[in-house]
Formats: C-alpha cells, sequence, structure tokens
C-alpha cells in the first residue's frame, strides 16, 4: 500500500512503472502537476505539457484508470489522481571518451514511478452532478448510456424494416410472374390469329378449285 492512502479503506487502484530511463527528479516536476487533481484536469496537464516525462507518466496513470474499472469496478469520472511519487532506482553507468586519454563517468539514472487514483467523496460527487446539471451537460457514463441506448433504437428500426422488406418482396414477385403470366397469354393469342387466317385462305382456295 501507499505511504499516505490506504486503498483497502478508500476505493481506489494504483499502478508503478520499474525501471523508467529518466531521473527522478525530472518525473517529480510533471507529477506535482496531477497530484490531487480530477482525471480529466490531469489527463489534459499530460496532454499539454511539453516535458518528455509526461508521456511516461500519462500511461502509468492510464494504467492506474484501468485497473481501477477492471479490478474495482470503479468509473472513471469519479477518479482523481489521489497520490503519485517517483522513487531512485539503480544508476547505469557508463563511459565517455575525453582528451589527453582521460574519460568521464556517464550517470544514466532511472526511477520507479507510482500513481495512485482513488475515488471522489460524496459530498464531491454531489458538487460535481449539481454543477453538471446545472450547466445542462452530462457526465461521460451519462453520454455513454445514451449513444448505447441510440445504436440499440436504430438496429430495432432496422431490423423492423428489414421484416417490412420481406413481407412485400413476395407481393412483388406475384406482380412480376402476373405480369408474366399476361404477356405469355398475349404471345398465345397473337400466335393463334395468323393460324385461323392461313386456314381460311386454305379453305377459299380449295372452295374455287372444286367451281
Amino acid at each position: 500500500m501507499s505511504g499516505l492512502i490506504d486503498l483497502e479503506a478508500v476505493a481506489g487502484a494504483r499502478s508503478t512503472h520499474k525501471f523508467a530511463r529518466l531521473s527522478a527528479s525530472k518525473a517529480r516536476v510533471v507529477l506535482d502537476l496531477i497530484r490531487d487533481e480530477d482525471l480529466d484536469q490531469a489527463r489534459e496537464e499530460l496532454q499539454f505539457c511539453d516535458r518528455g516525462a509526461a508521456k511516461v507518466i500519462s500511461k502509468v496513470l492510464e494504467s492506474a484508470v484501468s485497473n481501477a474499472e477492471n479490478n474495482e469496478r470503479l468509473a472513471a469520472d469519479e477518479l482523481y489522481v489521489a497520490e503519485c511519487w517517483a522513487d531512485e532506482g539503480p544508476t547505469l553507468k557508463r563511459w565517455r571518451p575525453r582528451a589527453r586519454g582521460r574519460a568521464t563517468r556517464i550517470n544514466k539514472r532511472t526511477c520507479h514511478i507510482t500513481v495512485v487514483v482513488a475515488q471522489l467523496s460524496e459530498e464531491e460527487l454531489e458538487t460535481r452532478a449539481a454543477r453538471l446539471a446545472a450547466s445542462g451537460r452530462r457526465s461521460a457514463d451519462a453520454d455513454r448510456a445514451a449513444r448505447v441506448a441510440a445504436s440499440k433504437e436504430s438496429e430495432e428500426d432496422a431490423t423492423v424494416d428489414s421484416e417490412a422488406a420481406e413481407e412485400e418482396a413476395p407481393t412483388e414477385q406475384n406482380q412480376i410472374s402476373d405480369q408474366h403470366n399476361e404477356s405469355d397469354d398475349s404471345a398465345t393469342s397473337d400466335d393463334a390469329e395468323p393460324q385461323t387466317s392461313d386456314e381460311t385462305t386454305a379453305v377459299d382456295e380449295q372452295n374455287e378449285k372444286e367451281a
């Protein structure tokens, strides 16, 4: 557990990135920006921070949020950065050649970054809900629920339209078959007329010969 907050008593989660290839002092400068901030504010701070440590810390923060959502079943909208710190890790020693046959040691620092997210108190959640209601906006969970409901309604409408199309399809096929039958009847009648005329001409010729 962390040194300031007990996750057994307070709902939350943590994430640790060990052996990060940056110094602890550089990471602490960025961690001070997001400490005790809401999740949205912390993400915005890290997004627009121009320091290299912000990218690493952003990944650690998202890992902690994922742990809270999947393991503790907490909503991301109700989380804030409760604690964050950076401990010094082992130093990698390298050497650089210098003038007159000398060498200078290069210390490549590492650190262990830890981010703890916890659930806001009930009073803070109530004030946030009242502020959102006054502004006419909705929380991210409410927006997600509305999108899911809208998608379900669209799927139901699509199924109803498909069923109606399937019901109308046989009637159209019957109409097409009726048209084909009518065309066949007309063709047979047209073929019969020339046969009757030929028969009449042949009968007339036989009558003339007999006369």
